[in-house]
């Protein structure tokens, strides 16, 4: 019986052997098979928890929101305006305000990284490209390439009561060389009463839409003429603490107020000495802060109106008022008026189709201080010589006196989403200056000569990531060359990167 048995096992062993290579091949495949599907139900898994996680945290986030504002009696709605993707639209407005990213938590309180790129690559008739023919400081500024900027934004929520925002921009200028500004870093608060909100730090003024956008929100590939013109290229940003109030209206309506500093090149129109350089006819000079004049305040009010089902208009009017650098009594004060309206079809898809129009127009009145380099002809010859102070780079001895200068200008643009991740837009630039008494005697300025220029573009959004837009711009300056130039820009996300104001 034992040796029957064990001729049978025999034989089932060797059947199973004649077998086994087969089968381990199909085994083996099937195995594989599972492994993959488990890996892809395991990391769906971990994205919808995630995706869900932070639909709850943002939910909590209202409720405290929501919360804070019903303790206060006055309160009926948000401290701010709703986060409106601003135009053009981004391909992720289904899916909420941030792209996934990086998150850094720690209970309710969290910071959301992200890094934004800016690359412009194209080509200029112009022989000044760099502070002339592109004013502002993140302006394509040379043949061949020109990194626009390369932004690190943290943003987050300290606490119940407070929420911080920081932007770290790296530039390569067209020598080659490197440098880092911090852009904004602020903390505001979430909770106060009375519809009020308080931020501190360094931060965008609040004068007029472009001035308070970064690089990556615009919709051209360079700033508005105006904008850099009298802003400066470094726009209206500095320390200092602005406070908002929500007005109880039936309609969206907000008054800001700022005070900053008024010194140094985000200064520009103001306490800044231009690196010792001749601005406006004259040698700024340093001045100090003495008193709360000395400092630079801001004025805003801004209101939103549902005109039609589809249609928003945007109003906004503002000011920037404080001392600039032409002497002891010199004076700037600066006035803007906005508007914004935009169309979104009902039968949109991620926002588009979609039409918008955006004009802006500033206007500065720049109150220089009487100013003469008398003084620096040592031996009263009458001339300025080899071995005297030469500030203006002749030999002229000049009086200047005591004016208001008033430079102006606006841009116009308007933008159309034809469909699903393209746009099409075209904006109009134009700035002057009503003739100054040291013009009439020395020759007109070029800081202060006519100028306009049209500008269409095509927008290519392949996805919520990233942008690749062709800008042609055609320059006309009194003084100096036309200009044709052809800008080729790309950008890219990464990590997550909050929606921007409508």
């Amino acid at each position: 019986m034992k040796f029957k048995l064990l001729i049978i096992g025999f034989g089932v062993a060797c059947f199973s052997a004649g077998l086994a290579p087969g089968q381990t091949s199909d085994s083996n495949q099937q195995i594989q098979q599972l492994q993959k599907q488990l890996k892809a139900t395991q990391e769906n898994f971990e994205r919808v928890m995630h995706e869900q996680r932070r639909a709850m945290e943002s939910l909590q986030q209202q409720i405290e929101v929501l919360k804070a504002q019903a303790a206060s009696p006055t309160a009926s709605r948000p401290a701010s305006p709703p986060p409106v993707v601003s135009e053009p639209p981004l391909l992720w407005e289904k899916k909420g305000a941030l792209t996934d990213g990086i998150r850094v938590q720690s209970g309710r309180a969290y910071m959301d990284i992200g890094l934004v790129g800016d690359l412009v690559m194209g080509i200029s008739t112009a022989k000044d490209i760099e502070g002339h023919l592109q004013q502002d400081g993140h302006d394509p500024s040379q043949r061949g390439f020109t990194l626009q900027g390369l932004e690190a934004n943290f943003t987050g929520a300290v606490d119940p009561y407070f929420r911080g925002n920081a932007n770290v921009a790296f530039q390569i200028n067209s020598a080659g060389d490197s440098a880092l500004e911090l852009e904004e870093a602020w903390l505001e608060t979430t909770s106060l009463p009375g519809n009020l909100q308080l931020r501190l730090g360094q931060y965008l003024t609040d004068f007029g839409r472009a001035n308070t956008t970064h690089p990556h929100t615009w919709s051209f590939v360079d700033s508005p003429l105006v904008s850099a013109r009298l802003l400066g290229p470094d726009g209206v940003r500095n320390l200092g603490a602005r406070l908002s109030w929500l007005v109880p209206t039936p309609f969206y309506s907000e008054l800001f107020l700022g005070m900053q500093n008024s010194h140094g090149s985000t200064a520009y129109s103001f306490r800044y000495d231009h690196g010792n350089q001749v601005y406006l006819g004259r040698p700024n000079l340093s001045r100090n802060v003495n008193t709360l004049g000395d400092m630079l305040f801001s004025p805003r009010y801004t209101a939103s109106f549902d005109i039609a089902d589809r249609q928003t208009l945007v109003l906004g009017i503002s000011g920037a008022f404080g001392p600039n650098a032409s002497g002891q009594d010199g004076y700037t004060r600066i006035y803007g008026a906005d508007l914004y309206w935009k169309w979104k079809s009902s039968h949109q898809d991620a926002g588009f189709p979609f039409v918008s129009f955006q004009t802006e127009t500033i206007w500065r009145q720049y109150h220089a201080s009487v100013y003469s380099n008398a003084a620096d002809d040592l031996n009263h010859s009458g001339a300025i010589d080899g071995t005297e102070r030469n500030v203006f780079g002749d030999s002229t001895v000049r009086t200047l006196p005591g004016e208001t200068l008033l430079d102006y200008g606006l841009y116009s643009q308007i933008s159309w989403g034809f469909t699903k991740g393209w746009v099409v837009a075209l904006r109009g630039d134009w700035v002057n200056s009503s003739m100054s008494r040291y013009e009439s005697m020395y020759g007109r300025d070029p800081e202060r000569a006519a100028r306009w220029r049209i500008s269409p573009n095509l927008t290519w959004f392949p996805t919520e990531f990233s942008k690749i837009r062709l800008q042609y711009n055609y320059d006309e300056r009194a003084l100096l060359d036309n200009a044709h130039s052809i800008w080729l820009q790309f950008e890219f996300l990464l990590g997550a990167h909050g929606a921007h104001k409508f």
